[in-house]
Formats: C-alpha cells, structure tokens, sequence
C-alpha cells in the first residue's frame, strides 16, 4: 500500500530515476464550485477551451488532490507535484465571484498540501478581474498559507498583465520571491474572429487553442511585460513559461532585435529571458526541444513538468527524458534542484510581515 504522505515509493520500472527526486511544477487541479461557476457563464463569457477539462476522464482526475492524484505521481515516478487550477481560473469571471472563489480555492489546495506535505505544494490563483485584491490575494497565499508561488494568464478581459494597474501585484510578487507562471489562455474573441475562425469549429477551436493560440498569447504575454520595463522597476521578478518557453527562446534571436526600439530598457531582451524567465516541458518530453532550450538558455532555468492530466507520460517516458541529459548535476538541477531554488529551500521560513493564522504554511520540500 502506498502511504499517501510519504515519499513516492522506489521500485524497478516504477520511478523516472531511483536516485533521482523529480518536482513536477505544472499539475493542474480544478475546484468544483469555480468549475461550476465558469460552467454557468454565458457563450459571449464562456472560454470554450473549458470543454478539454472534461475530456477523456480529465475532469475527475483534475478535482482528485488526494490519493488517487498521488497514485498517479507514484506511477510516472514523481515524488512532489506543484498543484495549479486549470485554465481559465477565476479570470474569466466577474471581479466580485472571482475573488471570493480564488479565495476558496486557494484555501482548498492549502487544505490538501497538509494533508500530504511530502508530496503537495501549491500555486496561488488571483482573482485578476481586481487587481488591488489579486495582489491581496497572492500576499495572503504567500504569508499565511504557505503558497509558492502563482499561475496567472497574461490577460483579463481586455486589459494585459502589463497594465499599469498589475504594478502593485508584480511588485508583491517581486517582493515576497513569489514567482508567477504564466499559463496559456484562449486568444480574445476579437482576435479569434480575425485569424482563428472560419475552419471547422473543432478546428478552429484547436488553432486558438493548444494547435498556436494559446501559446503565441502567453509568450506575448511575457515580452510586452519585458518591453513595458517591468524587470527595470522588479528586478527579482521570476516568470515562469511552459512549453519550452511558448514560442519566445524558438524566436528569440528576432525579439532581441526589439532592443533597438526599446531604448527605455536597461538591458536587451534576451537578457530578461535569460535572467527572469525559468522554463518548463509541459509535459512534452522530446530530447529535441531539450537540446533547442539548452541552446537559448542555462540548465539552471530549465524545470520538469508533465501538465497533468492532459499529459500522462509513465515511468519509462520520464526516465528517457532525463537519461538524455547527459550531466548528472544538470539532470538533477532538472528534475528537482531548480525548482527548489525557486520556489524556496527546505528551510525558507515566512516573512516578517506574515499575519497570524489557525493555517500553518509549509515550505519545506520533504517532510
């Protein structure tokens, strides 16, 4: 029987690695009272890519955050997964709904990381519709309930993560070391009508979505807050991308040529992708956009994630990722030490301005 607080357990065949330990950053979870809410939206609101979460099983592996998600990391041969709501979060909806329901959900992925604190940690949903409390928000998950960071998506509405009103909730982040992982979303149905309409639905849906869409709009997303002068003003500001960087390292040599427009920058763009972005597979675990990532940037930037549930990879895939990093102290940065320099060491302890509470935080990475 495996024991659910524990570490994961080694067995032939059934880790990625038996001396290596693999921190998952990219696990989605959903809760159900914002699923239902995000279900209720009317078509001109609804973010249609809602309909992946309940494909193929996916909608009650994405609200399981006990044993049966552990099972899964036991399987593949992860030993700690990073729990994040799955797309599109409270962002889509209303200020006010939202920011009760990032609230709660904050709360419940709290809940299951002590439940299982060898193997859970947590990102923070913000309730972005409001920026003031979003920047609340993440401090709360970051003082009391012991969050390690946030996933956001670079859009609200009309108004971008580069907005002048995000600067107080980038600046909290900055502040607290708390980096912001940066998820893929459904392009406006603006832009939909202009360049992803007009082929099957199903198509076209998957254009927008997982087949360009979603990664243009959150590769985007990092680069005007690079061009807004965002590291300037936040120089500890920590982004996170998926997907092997969701288009910018592929583009790199091109968006550094912005440098020469944007003279209000400190450094060139490539320097602000190389110091304030860390990268991660998503769950696409080709050795190809390993050695591509490599190429554009330093293994201590690169991080492991498998994009549960909508990526599965089993032991056997996990392992010929990492057998194919040939240095064993890059390999280990990979699986894990990265991701424990980033989100906190073992001993990283809440800071001073934490308010009381009955919610103990938990930072440590083993218990």
């Amino acid at each position: 029987m495996v024991n659910p607080t524990g570490p994961a357990p080694t067995m032939t065949g059934g880790r990625a690695n038996d001396d290596l330990k693999i921190i998952a950053i990219e696990e989605h979870w959903n809760s159900i009272r914002l699923r239902d809410a995000l279900d209720r939206l009317q078509n001109g609101a609804r973010d249609e890519s809602v309909a992946f979460n309940t494909m193929g099983g996916n909608r009650a592996r994405l609200e399981d955050i006990g044993r049966g998600r552990i099972e899964a990391m036991d399987a593949a041969g992860i030993d700690v997964s990073i729990l994040s709501v799955v797309t599109p979060a409270t962002q889509a909806l209303p200020a006010r709904e939202a920011v009760a329901l990032a609230r709660e959900a904050n709360d419940e992925a709290a809940d299951a990381v002590r439940a299982h604190p060898a193997r859970f940690r947590a990102f923070a949903t913000l309730p972005t519709g409001d920026p003031r409390a979003a920047a609340a928000e993440l401090e709360r998950c970051a003082t009391r309930l012991g969050h390690v960071g946030a996933m956001i998506h670079g859009r609200t509405g009309s108004r971008t993560l580069d907005d002048p009103a995000y600067d107080d909730l980038l600046g909290t982040a900055a502040r607290l070391h708390q980096p912001l992982f940066i998820h893929p979303q459904i392009p406006s149905n603006e832009l939909r009508d202009a360049a992803y309409r007009g082929l099957d639905p199903l198509i076209d849906l998957g254009l927008a979505t997982f087949g360009w869409g979603w990664h243009m709009e959150a590769g985007l997303a990092a680069l005007r807050l690079i061009l807004r002068g965002t590291f300037d003003r936040h120089p500890d500001l920590q982004l996170v991308l998926g997907h092997w960087g969701e288009m910018l390292l592929f583009w790199m040599d091109r968006v550094d040529s912005l440098s020469g427009l944007a003279t209000h920058l400190e450094r060139r763009v490539s320097d602000y992708i190389t110091t304030n972005i860390h990268i991660t597979s998503s769950g696409m675990l080709q050795e190809r956009l390993l050695r591509h990532a490599l190429d554009f940037t330093g293994a201590d930037r690169v991080l492991f994630s498998t994009d549960y549930p909508f990526h599965r990879p089993d032991a056997v895939a996990v392992r010929r990722f990492f057998d194919a990093i040939p240095d064993p102290a890059d390999r280990s940065k990979i699986a894990s030490g990265n991701a424990e320099t980033l989100f906190g060491p073992q001993d990283r302890s809440l800071t001073s301005t934490a308010a009381p509470s009955n919610r103990p935080a938990l930072r440590s990475w083993s218990a």
